[in-house]
């Protein structure tokens, strides 16, 4: 990974504290001491206080290359001296600025100016202290310097946000803030504490702040407050955020209450068309049950359904598109197989973990998917839905008429060991402990709600390597299908030679199954002598 690239990775890191924080009353009103720094990482270790000091590119090319500045190393040097944010970074309306030594970019110059002045300043001072310092010549900081870069973003889950909540007290406006049309001004609104990227975009609009900006200046001004008070508080340099070694650190509230919003606990997706009024579930095919409660369960944070604001999936996304929705459709939103955020791709980043992969990864992600696969979630013509009816009880009981499978067929239906010898001629027949097999997935899929919503039938199961046949106690064997030799009339369809190692052999890896190793061929079956 490199290191970040332009002026956006200043603002996620120049507000950071330097070095032993003496707050200042301006700010506060209040003195305190911050912890030390992080140690300095080892060598050629990756660090996430990387910034590439490339601002100068909004006033056109750069004349020569970006600079590359490790913030926490200047902390560290800063320290001894006593000197605290204060020395890099004026004091703004309500904290300290994010750009150094400036409040605006007024032009190419006077930016300019500002770096070669006080950063070759610094360093000559230090340089004639007899203390080691950095670099004053041009080359000696405009340099192509890779560093390799472990900065990762870092989210307000469920967890984190409850340890928000009760630290602030459940008082939502010291974070949550809209801004009134009228004047102009922030302002809480009680129910409305929408997402912080509802306004706060990764790009300014309309002299919003950006997230990076806003988060830094927010947050990091709490922190700093809450530690001169001697409060429990959250990082205030930058690895302690970014880097995901200290990310593992933190401490996870494990039974997180839930957070009530006016969501519903179940409810029907909706369509809608942009300027037309609401489409009457009655009128359409089929209609969806969402378990919204239930889903909440399973995701860290809002936003991995709601990533802008918290409204409706179709108040972005409508039928037709639409600019805030990045004119991805409704039926895109949700269905698209390789998006993490809908519900589809959600689904299959789910069965990519090792207790589902041994079957699925060897199924294809089609985007988008089957049209077999809809009755799983759309109900066809559900009754109740005349106008006026009641949609969440409407989805509750279509959600309770479902019957999650959590075990596939009796121990006595299934047949303990298989010896596959069809191919043996060099080796042994490989010989298969097959109910042991089939109950340690029944076992991985009896702990998952997903698989258990989605594995419709006692048999599903057994088609993760029975595919392409009907579910069945008896299914045909894999020689009705796959010819001995390879069969060149069907040059999608492997031999039954290699469809016995793509299944067995992928099946072991994606899980990854030790003994026996996918590659070890004794110890599956033995050589002949």
């Amino acid at each position: 990974m490199t290191a970040p690239r332009n002026d956006r990775a200043l603002l996620r890191l120049l507000p950071v504290a330097a070095g032993i924080l003496v707050l200042s009353a301006f700010l506060l009103g209040v003195q305190g001491a911050a912890p030390p720094p992080p140690p300095e990482p080892e060598p050629g270790r990756p660090r996430a206080d990387i910034i590439r000091i490339d601002g100068l590119r909004r006033f056109g090319k750069l004349e020569r290359p970006a600079v590359t500045y490790l913030h926490e190393k200047h902390t560290r040097a800063l320290a001894p001296r006593n000197l605290d944010c204060l020395a890099c970074h004026l004091p703004a309306e309500k904290a300290l600025s994010t750009k150094f030594k400036r409040l605006e970019d007024v032009s190419r110059e006077q930016t300019m100016a500002v770096y070669h002045t006080h950063c070759t300043g610094c360093h000559r001072e230090t340089a004639a202290r007899g203390e080691p310092s950095g670099p004053v010549s041009c080359a000696g900081c405009h340099q192509e310097r890779p560093v390799a870069s472990s900065w990762r973003d870092i989210g307000m889950d469920r967890s984190l946000h409850y340890r928000h909540v009760k630290a602030q007290e459940n008082r939502c406006e010291v974070c949550h803030h809209e801004r009134d049309p009228a004047t102009q001004k922030l302002v809480y609104v009680k129910g409305n504490e929408n997402n912080c990227r509802s306004c706060h975009r990764e790009e300014p609009v309309e002299k919003v702040r950006t997230l990076r900006q806003a988060a830094h200046e927010q947050c990091i001004d709490c922190h700093r407050k809450r530690i001169a008070r001697k409060e429990e508080s959250g990082p205030i340099y930058c690895s302690g955020c970014h880097d995901p070694a200290f990310q593992a650190k933190v401490e996870k509230v494990k039974e997180v209450p839930r957070l009530l919003r006016g969501q519903p606990d179940q409810t029907l997706v909706k369509a809608a068309r942009r300027g037309a009024p609401p489409i009457d579930p009655a009128e359409r095919v089929a209609v969806v049950a969402f378990n919204h409660i239930g889903h909440e369960a399973y995701v860290d944070t809002c936003r991995a359904c709601h990533h802008a604001t918290m409204a409706s999936c179709a108040s972005c996304h409508p039928l037709e598109g639409a600019k805030e929705g990045k004119f991805v459709t409704l039926q895109t939103a949700m269905h698209r197989g390789t998006a993490e955020a809908s519900c589809i791709g959600c689904h299959n980043a789910v069965k990519a973990k090792p207790a589902c992969a041994g079957c699925h990864a060897a199924i294809p992600v089609k985007d988008p998917p089957d049209v077999a696969g809809c009755a799983s979630c759309h109900v066809p013509r559900p009754e109740g839905l005349e106008k006026g009816a009641d949609r969440q009880a409407v989805a509750r009981r279509l959600l309770e008429a479902r019957s999650p499978v959590r075990a596939t067929y009796a121990d006595e239906e299934i047949p303990e060991n298989v010896e596959i010898k069809v191919l043996s001629r060099t080796y042994e027949g490989a010989k298969l402990p097959h109910r042991r097999i089939v109950k340690a997935l029944a076992k991985g899929a009896a702990e998952s709600r997903l698989a258990a919503a989605f594995h419709r039938d006692p048999g599903t199961l057994c088609q993760g390597c029975h595919h392409h046949s009907p579910v069945a106690k008896k299914p045909p064997a894999c020689a009705s299908c796959h010819a001995q030799p390879f069969d060149p009339r069907h040059p999608g369809r492997p031999g039954l030679q290699a469809a016995y190692h793509l299944q067995c052999m992928e099946c072991h890896r994606h899980m990854g199954i030790e003994k026996p190793v996918a590659t070890d061929c004794t110890g599956c079956h033995k050589e002949k002598r």
